[in-house]
């Protein structure tokens, strides 16, 4: 059998959640490629890492990847992006055959990066599969935003957000928001022209706010196959997301899920479509009137990907068997019930919303959580790598006490 090699594009959580998918599955290191060291992955002893400041650049990744390859002559290379910047990159590669056909990776082809690329094209695909969404107005320019979103419906505040997101963290500006809540018609106005003044020249989606708290929020990681059918279903509850500017919606907390009825529809649009790899969708319960709305679509795994690891769908095993062996992998819809969590627990009992804090509590007692990071075959290898997660855990205090203080 041909030597694997996992080969991954980033540093961040969704890289790490990674590298311990293949350790764990298969006992192999991944080989990480980034622009710089992140605290997410140093130190690991789970990753050999490689920097490199221009891998965004295309002509650089290729140059990479090629070389990479040619040092490793006869292995077979499962190739992951952690960014939708790296998604879209290897995407390119692949279809213009700039890569060996060595490199495997769980993305789409290009024709469904472009089908969903841009968040107004996940909302018209919802629309035309009958997946409910928030109510939603999608503009091209500063002079398209209603002069008075009042009259069209909206209460204020609204959503919005870039259609691109890989396109807008490319026109950096201050205060720069991931997403943005604007609370009147005035406040709607400035925050387009800060965007559109930026340099970004995509849509942009002003959308209705559901009411609720991060106990609202779902996520569904799907896996479909390189026949263009769905493997693959994990529903998440979120109980926290993250609260800084450029990690807002960032799910830090979740516990696993069972809800076909919610997930069957995305499963029905994907598997018609016949979209391969993976697949991540945002989603949030309007306790209004009881309906589940898609709100986001990523084209990749999403960076909390290891609760679905923890459910027992581990994502590296499922893209080797596919990929590489070429094996059947039938249809599974995980049922494990499970706490993940990339925050430290006493963050998740003080923030959650009491109920979901009292099912994380229940789940902890009998052995059911899982923090990403505390993979304890990796931390008795590297000692500076407990000491850089003591760092991170405190950090992630201070950023809740900031972003998200809470009366107690």
């Amino acid at each position: 059998m041909a030597e694997i090699i996992p080969v991954l594009l980033g540093g961040d959580l969704n890289t790490y959640n990674l590298a311990r998918a293949f350790h764990e599955a298969y006992s192999i290191k991944s080989h990480v490629f980034g622009r710089y060291a992140l605290s997410a992955t140093k130190y690991s002893s789970l990753i050999i890492p490689h920097v490199e400041p221009k891998l965004n650049d295309i002509d650089v990744l290729a140059e990479t990847l090629n070389r990479f390859a040619r040092e490793h002559d006869g292995a077979t290379f499962v190739l992951f992006g952690c960014t939708d910047d790296y998604v879209s990159l290897i995407v390119e590669l692949r279809e213009a055959g700039r890569i060996p056909d060595s490199y495997k990776s769980p993305h789409p082809s290009l024709a469904m990066r472009e089908m969903f690329a841009e968040k107004a094209d996940f909302y018209e695909a919802c629309d035309r599969y009958g997946i409910p969404h928030p109510k939603t107005v999608i503009i091209k320019s500063a002079d398209e935003l209603p002069r008075d979103l009042g009259a069209l419906g909206f209460d204020f505040p609204v959503v919005i957000k870039p259609s691109s997101s890989a396109e807008y963290w490319r026109h950096e500006f201050p205060d720069m928001y991931k997403v943005f809540f604007a609370d009147s018609q005035n406040d709607a106005e400035s925050i387009v022209s800060r965007i559109y003044g930026s340099g970004y020249d995509r849509r942009i989606i002003v959308q209705e706010r559901v009411p609720g708290t991060d106990g609202s929020m779902r996520v569904l990681t799907t896996y479909s196959g390189s026949d263009g059918k769905v493997k693959m279903m994990c529903l998440g509850h979120v109980l926290l997301e993250e609260h800084t500017p450029h990690g807002l919606g960032n799910h830090a907390a979740i516990i696993t899920d069972h809800a076909p009825p919610i997930t069957a529809p995305f499963r029905a649009m994907l598997d018609d479509v016949g979209y391969t790899g993976f697949c991540n969708f945002d989603i949030r319960y309007d306790a209004r009137d009881g309906r589940y709305l898609a709100l986001d679509m990523n084209l990749r795994q999403g960076r909390s990907n290891y609760y679905v690891t923890a459910a027992g769908a581990n994502v590296a095993g499922l893209v080797v068997r596919d990929l590489v062996f070429g094996e059947d992998l039938g249809f599974t819809e995980t049922d494990r019930e499970v706490l993940w969590h990339s925050i430290p627990f006493s963050v998740v009992k003080k923030y959650a919303d009491s109920d979901l804090a009292e099912k994380a509590k229940s789940l902890r007692k009998d052995g059911r959580a899982v923090n990403s990071y505390y993979y304890m075959t990796d931390l008795c290898r590297r000692p500076v790598r407990i000491a850089e997660l003591s760092y991170m855990m405190h950090r992630q205090k201070q950023k809740y006490k900031k972003y998200m203080p809470k009366n107690t």
